[in-house]
């Protein structure tokens, strides 16, 4: 089950110099933690989850693997790339594969990196990506609205109703804000989002401050914090979670990417902060997508898997392997709290923690499983 996060940004803003530090961090874990380049803009990165490392205490396992998200560099996008300046339409084409987005924003001060709008402004920088991405999206849907017509015009109800969303959409985008800030009835949302808009997606506003800023964040940030709060929350949007924003340094995480991993954590004490920013952009995003972690260990491995928030026990088992899914039977489920509580599987099932979970059980994050499964 892959999930992708794409980074995107202007150019100049810090977008590679995150996704670098992101990669080069995993490839510094790999003895412990898979790690892989699939292209030279795309990496899978390990979920940072100290639950992980608890469990494994306890099992004692051969191999330890965390879950993974995966992140798109995108090329830096420029005015018209809606209309193929830049990279245009390969621009677009590389967002439409994500799940989420991550608007890297300028929100430092620095005459040596020079921006090409000529001026610091966050706000301005996330309306030049967002501009860009809602002219695509009115583009393809008015291109949709003449073959709906024709299949209305041929009684077809399920094309009258999407074409209710596509004019939902067009008259958001048309005020100037993106779809997933459009009110859509509950029981439309899922066809909503099969629009595929680039606007529908989730946004994850990753401030990129300098290095005295990292821990507090400043005025830029501030400024973007206070944005979001205006306009994330809208009630009965389209996503009733659209939007997010961390800060962090990206040139402080490059350093931090090149030290051994034992002068970390003195170096970022020295800083005023408990944790990589890498850390916390990966959980952010995590979070963002509605993703839960469940975990799986025995003799040979202690796993970290994903699924998304409210996903049944049969098919958090076939993300494992399909054949778990199809003969599924029963799910043996310990909370995470109790199987640290009872020392393991065997201490939980004494003091009758262990619970057995049907089809219809809706898995929870944290949940320890074994799945029972006729082959």
């Amino acid at each position: 089950m892959g999930f992708k996060c794409g980074i995107v940004g202007l150019p100049n803003v810090g977008k590679s110099t995150l996704f670098n530090a992101l990669t080069q961090t995993a490839a510094a874990e790999a003895a412990n933690y898979p790690f892989c380049t699939i292209e030279p803009n795309v990496g899978e990165v390990p979920v940072p989850d100290a639950r992980l490392q608890k469990i494994a205490e306890i099992t004692k396992p051969q191999a330890i693997v965390p879950t993974r998200l995966t992140f798109v560099d995108i090329a830096g996008l420029v005015k018209g790339a809606s209309k193929g300046e830049g990279l245009g339409n390969q621009f677009l084409a590389y967002i439409r594969e994500v799940d989420a987005i991550a608007y890297t924003l300028r929100c430092f001060d620095d005459p040596n990196v020079t921006h090409v709008e000529g001026r610091i402004d966050p706000l301005a920088d996330a309306e030049t990506v967002e501009t860009e991405l809602m002219l695509a999206d009115m583009e393809s849907l008015e291109k949709r609205i003449e073959p709906l017509e024709k299949k209305i015009r041929g009684a077809d109800k399920e094309a009258r109703k999407k074409l209710e969303l596509v004019h939902t959409a067009l008259e958001m985008l048309g005020d100037g804000k993106p779809a997933r800030l459009a009110w859509v009835a509950e029981e439309d949302r899922r066809a909503f989002q099969a629009l595929n808009l680039l606007t529908s997606k989730r946004v994850l506003y990753v401030c990129n401050v300098d290095e005295d800023s990292a821990a507090t964040g400043n005025a830029y940030s501030a400024s973007v914090e206070e944005q979001l709060a205006q306009t994330a929350r809208n009630a009965g949007a389209a996503d009733p979670k659209p939007a997010g924003t961390i800060v962090i340094s990206a040139k402080i995480e490059a350093e931090l990417a090149q030290l051994p991993a034992d002068e970390r954590t003195e170096y970022l004490s020295a800083l005023g902060l408990a944790e990589p920013g890498l850390d916390r952009l990966i959980r952010a995003g995590y979070a963002l997508l509605d993703l839960i972690t469940f975990f799986t260990t025995g003799e040979k491995e202690a796993r970290a898997w994903t699924v998304r928030e409210n996903t049944r026990a049969p098919r958090a088992a076939g993300v494992i392997h399909t054949d778990f899914e199809k003969g599924f039977i029963r799910a043996e489920t310990i909370t995470y709290d109790d199987f640290i509580a009872c020392n393991g599987e065997a201490g939980a099932r004494d003091a009758g923690k262990m619970r057995l979970e049907g089809k219809d059980y809706r898995v929870r994050d944290g949940d320890l499983l074994h799945f029972r499964f006729a082959t």
